[in-house]
């Protein structure tokens, strides 16, 4: 991902992108090599006007989710460290963290089931990002003997809790790196009415083998991770839904074209003063991954 493809879309509004003129390493990658990442991002701003990030280590066979903080969105001090064992599973993968209204934490969790290629979302609580540490974990999205489900995109507008879920469809085995994406809606955050796909690969397309929505703005803007092949597996490249086709239960619609830049789990968050500071994960030419910031005006 070094030697990123970027095309700037022709939307009315420029999506927050990497265009890697100036990036800053958030979290170097644990190691050398393939299966060395650090990345994942989920970002929240504090009321306090710090950020809060939460994201995926993978380092050789060990998985953990870390939970960390920064005054400048750059420099980040370790809060809570998540290993797999701690929820029982195989392998971990993107969280999702959000404020909750009573101005708690949380931090939703993908799990890998051991023994199989299913998937499952578990959800933790605390007053304070430290205490996620020690909170217990509540299966929220269990998925079930024909889906995995992972990766979760999720956001409070103040009356409403909406998700976005990446599937992997387990019907033909070698075949789960497939994925979709689907909505949900909660009254809590703990307990989710499904919608249905909003999302899908587009046969012959650089994302034929499946789309992973990875960022939502509040404006309805939003970007996911795609793949051709199931080779391209952990090389996804980041597309744009046009906006026009709405966020929620309607479907979204690819803007057309190549990919607008070669990275994945693009999170962008938006800051008070109008701009966007960016995270994302980028392969490094030995295959390892390391997770990046940009500060976008």
């Amino acid at each position: 991902m070094t030697s990123s493809t970027h095309r700037r879309p022709s939307l009315a509004r420029p999506f927050p992108l990497p265009w890697q003129e100036r990036f800053t390493v958030a979290v170097h990658a644990p190691g050398a090599g393939p299966q060395r990442w650090a990345g994942a991002p989920s970002a929240v701003l504090d009321a306090d006007g710090t950020f809060v990030l939460a994201y995926r280590v993978r380092e050789g066979g060990e998985d953990y989710n870390v939970v960390a903080r920064s005054a400048d969105g750059e420099r980040f001090t370790t809060v809570a460290v998540l290993p797999r064992h701690r929820f029982g599973a195989a392998m971990v993968e993107r969280p999702a963290l959000v404020r909750t209204p009573s101005g708690g934490w949380r931090l939703y969790v993908s799990c890998a089931t051991p023994g199989t290629k299913h998937w499952w979302i578990g959800a933790i609580e605390a007053a304070s990002p430290e205490g996620l540490a020690e909170a217990d974990v509540r299966t929220v999205f269990p998925g079930d003997a024909r889906t995995g489900v992972k990766d979760p995109v999720i956001r409070y507008d103040g009356t409403e809790w909406r998700a976005w879920i990446c599937c992997h469809p387990l019907d033909v085995p070698g075949a789960e790196d497939r994925m979709s994406t689907a909505y949900a809606t909660s009254q809590d955050g703990l307990s989710w009415r499904w919608h249905g796909v909003v999302l899908t690969g587009r046969p012959g397309s650089w994302d034929a083998r499946g789309a992973r929505l990875t960022s939502v703005l509040p404006d309805g803007r939003a970007c996911y991770d795609g793949r051709a092949s199931a080779a391209e597996n952990w090389r996804e490249r980041t597309g744009l839904v046009t906006p026009s086709s709405g966020v929620g239960g309607a479907p979204l619609t690819p803007v057309d074209g190549p990919p607008v830049a070669d990275v994945r789990y693009l999170d962008v968050l938006p800051l008070p003063n109008g701009t966007h500071r960016i995270f994302y994960e980028a392969r490094l030419p030995d295959d390892s991954h390391e997770l990046r910031t940009e500060l976008v005006k």
